[in-house]
């Protein structure tokens, strides 16, 4: 989302300037035009030059410079932008701006856009939590100026609280948040995808589950944030990072699944089924751990799960229904089945036997099928593209059922 977008990226004087040539690089490399303007308190702590090298651009840090590239400066970057991005906001900055005050390049600048302001708080937590500080946050936010609240931690000036500036990754994260909210192609939809395995417990240590890594519903659910939907990842036991901008809930059952999934799917658009469920748990579970005996085996009667997809199936309304057919041997044949029998729009197949596919893979090689016996076949590929291809699927049906 963030290729081509012109950011006006205003520093100004605080010790987390060291951060922001990170966020400067990060937003290059995001496929973004950066142009900066710095404060004079902020060439106290980095010179220009260095925003210049990092961003490609000519550093503006005064109105009265001469200076070929802009007509009237502070107007021409005004509107240059796509966004302007103020980070480290400090107390004075955020002064400034809710007032109205125009006194050097960054503050007239940003008087005078009318691109979208997006800032960053860093300061000292008694200067954050002052009460002139705050009003000016809230009048600030009426206004409809972006606040990225501080983190909370050691601060350089040996106090803790909160103050501290987001990391790069955070702010690149909100900068993507908002354009993906605006300009993204699945912005209007809501999209839940659950991930991972579900495990069945037998006693309070041991587990019945599988071996899926979640990586492909992970997958799912961050490429569709990424292109402006609202999503929900409700996911099983896993050891992956959230993706950035996705709602996420925790589930360990299956039986927890599918009541999660129900609970959301009243006000679903779109559901990607991509959790390796449990489909067997133990009838009884035993409330300590069982020992072993000696030679004795042991045997766990087994009942079957609740079917959570064959249930999204039956109370499909208005909702675009996609499931996977994890599959072992007759791939096609079993997949159709499972897309009729479950009342799906579009089923992805794939066979985890083969190379480069199936769990903890970081690539998928999949086949699509739909219920008018359309069959895609996709290549081998990286998880991440095969996401990008489900949802261009997922969104032509969701279009068509409109």
């Amino acid at each position: 989302m963030l290729q081509g977008k012109k950011i006006v990226l205003g520093v100004t004087g605080g010790i987390a300037v060291y951060k922001v040539v990170d966020l400067a690089s990060r937003l290059r490399k995001a496929g973004c035009e950066v142009k900066v303007i710095m404060t004079a308190h902020a060439q106290e702590f980095v010179a220009p030059l260095t925003f210049k090298e990092i961003s490609g651009n000519k550093v503006a840090v005064s109105m009265w410079d001469a200076n070929a590239e802009y007509n009237v400066e502070h107007i021409a970057l005004a509107n240059w932008a796509d966004m302007f991005l103020v980070a480290p906001a400090t107390a004075n900055i955020l002064a400034k701006l809710s007032w109205g005050i125009a006194d050097d390049l960054l503050s007239t600048a940003l008087l005078a856009t009318t691109a979208p302001v997006l800032v960053c708080p860093a300061m000292n937590s008694n200067m954050y939590l002052a009460p002139a500080t705050q009003e000016n946050l809230k009048r600030l936010k009426e206004r409809g100026v972006l606040v990225l609240p501080p983190a909370v931690g050691q601060l350089a000036c040996g106090t803790s609280g909160p103050g501290r500036l987001p990391e790069p990754p955070q702010i690149v994260a909100a900068i993507e948040a908002f354009f993906a909210k605006k300009d993204g192609d699945l912005r209007a939809l809501k999209i839940l995808v659950t991930a991972g395995g579900t495990r069945e417990p037998i006693d309070p240590v041991r587990f019945v589950g599988n071996r899926s890594s979640g990586k492909m519903g992970y997958a799912i659910a961050q490429v569709a944030a990424q292109r402006g939907a609202d999503v929900l990842l409700i996911t099983g036991p896993c050891a992956l990072p959230v993706p950035a901008n996705v709602q996420v809930q925790r589930v360990e059952t299956t039986q927890e699944m599918l009541t999660a999934c129900l609970s959301a799917y009243p006000k679903t658009d779109v559901v990607i089924k991509a959790a390796a469920v449990a489909d067997f748990k133990p009838r009884e579970v035993a409330p300590q751990k069982i020992k072993k005996k000696g030679d004795e085996g042991l045997t766990v009667v087994m009942d079957k799960n609740p079917d959570i997809l064959a249930e999204l199936g039956r109370r499909k309304e208005r909702q675009i229904l996609i499931g996977f057919a994890a599959e072992t041997q007759d791939l096609l044949a079993n997949a159709r089945e499972k897309l009729t029998k479950k009342n799906l729009d579009l089923i992805v197949a794939n066979d985890v036997t083969a190379a480069g596919a199936g769990f903890n893979s970081d690539t998928n090689i999949v086949k699509f099928l739909y219920p008018d016996g359309r069959v895609e076949s996709l290549e081998k590929m990286a998880k991440q593209e095969v996401a990008r291809r489900l949802l261009d699927a997922a969104l032509i049906l969701k279009q068509n059922k409109c």
